[in-house]
Order: structure tokens, then sequence, then C-alpha cells
């Protein structure tokens, strides 16, 4: 037992080395990719704080029930966010959206390509879901460190704990996706002499979209729950009142807070998610 001790395996050490060497030979890379996301990110948060908050409610109002044809669920839509500018967070929530956003484009943009592979390939799948597993299992302030020294302060260290976080999810449920076409369909395209392509872009993926879009949801609601992490690194929007409140106690600004987050998951999970069978909202 003392040898076990008295002889630990540098696991601590050598991340610190693996970091130091990324500092000092992927500045260049690192300061790119930290300028990319951070546009992604002012990109969505000019498109909701530079119309009036007003415009915005009416536009995700008529998205809302545009994307899933419930007249209650535009209304909900509209009342929550009228809420949400009555309780003077509006700022705060476009900046959560933009971080959400970000992070949810950036998911969907890896995690499907990579579910795709992982579906056609099994040694890939067996490959990245140790991976996987360790990136939703990990407590967020272990990679909070890293990020922090590799980006810095603000919304791109915050997203990248996000990405981090939630992107097993639409690269597992894709792949499940892919994975649960039945094979007949695939027969039968096979038989009418589509190529593996064509295969997949009119076969798989169409059966595959209720998963992609359950993959999407999972992103957001998963991205929403890192928003007061986010804040601790400096990433601005509604983590930031929730991190206040707690250290001042402030209990009405902390539910305030809150309940604007809720609000605001709750209106992007029924704006997105695949409708049920008899759901109206």
């Amino acid at each position: 037992m003392d040898y076990l001790t008295d002889n630990p395996i540098p696991i601590g050490p050598w991340a610190k080395i693996a970091v130091d060497w990324l500092t000092d030979n992927g500045a260049g890379f690192f300061d790119f990719l930290s300028a990319l996301l951070l546009s992604i990110i002012n990109g969505i948060l000019l498109a909701f704080q530079w119309p009036h908050p007003l415009v915005v409610v009416a536009v995700m109002t008529g998205f809302s029930y545009w994307m899933r044809r419930s007249i209650p669920l535009a209304v909900f839509t509209c009342v929550g966010l009228l809420l949400i500018i009555n309780q003077g967070y509006w700022t705060e929530t476009t900046e959560t959206m933009a971080l959400v956003l970000a992070a949810t484009f950036v998911c969907m943009i890896i995690g499907i390509p990579i579910g795709i592979a992982a579906a056609r390939r099994p040694w890939l799948n067996e490959a990245i879901r140790p991976i996987l597993d360790l990136m939703q299992t990990i407590p967020t302030f272990v990679y909070l460190i890293p990020a922090l020294i590799l980006f810095g302060l603000g919304m791109v260290p915050g997203l990248v704990a996000t990405v981090i976080f939630a992107i097993p999810a639409p690269i597992r449920l894709t792949r499940l996706g892919i994975v649960s076409t039945p094979p007949s369909l695939v027969e039968a395209a096979e038989a009418f002499g589509a190529t593996p392509s064509q295969v997949l872009r009119k076969v798989e993926l169409p059966y595959a979209m209720p998963q992609i879009m359950a993959g999407l949801t999972q992103t957001i609601m998963l991205s929403l729950s890192m928003v007061v992490i986010a804040a601790l690194v400096g990433a601005p929007g509604l983590g930031v009142p929730v991190v206040t409140a707690l250290n001042t106690l402030n209990i009405p600004a902390g539910f305030e807070s809150g309940f604007c987050i809720v609000m605001l998951a709750i209106i992007l999970d029924r704006m997105l998610r695949i409708a049920d069978e008899g759901d109206v909202a």
C-alpha cells in the first residue's frame, strides 16, 4: 500500500506539460480559433440586440408558430419573452442565447459528421466512446483551467467548456439514428443502384432526423445548464446575476435570473423538439 501512495502516476504533471506545450506552440492557432468563435457569438448577439426587443419577441413568436403550428406555443413564447423584458433581464438573456446558439451551432457542425462516421465505422465508435464518456463525466472546472489559459477570460472559454460538455449528445444520437435505419430500406435503395452517399442522404439521414433533432434539443438544454459555470470564467449572460446573487445571498435576484433561465429553456425546448402525437404545445 505504501508503494502505491509513495509512487503516484504523474497524471497532473503530464497534463501541465501538455497544456504548456499547447500554450508555447499553438498560440497562433488558439488566437485564430478564439477570434473565429468570438465573431460567431458577436454575430448572433448583434442579431438579438440591434433590433428593438419587441421586434425580436415578434420574430421569435412567429418562428415558434412556424416550427410547431401551435397557437398556444406562440402565445407562451410571446408572454415568456415579455416577462423576461419586464424583469429587466433582456440584455443578459440575449447574451445567454448568443452563447447557447453558438455552442449548439459548433456542436451540431462537428457532432453530426462524427456521429455519421461512427455509425459507418464500428471501430471509430469503440474508439470515441470512452472519450465521450470522459467529456460528460469529468468535472467541468477541470477543463475550465486549461480553457482559461489557452483562451483567456470572456465568452470563448465559456463556449469551449459548453461545447466539450454538450457535444457527446449530437454525436451519440446521430449515430443511434443512422444505425437504427431498417436494413430493408438500405437494401432496397442499394437494389435500385443508390451509391453509399445517396443511401446516406436519401434514406439514413431522413430516417435519423428525429434522433438528430433530439440531439439538437439536448445540446441546447445542456448548453443552458452551463450558463452559470460560464459566468465564472467571465462570460456575460444570465449566469452573472445568478453568481452575484449567490455571493451576496440575494434571494430575489437569484430567483428572478433563475426563472429567466428556466423560461428560456422551456421556450427553446418546446420550439425545437419533435412534436409528440396529440401534443399542441
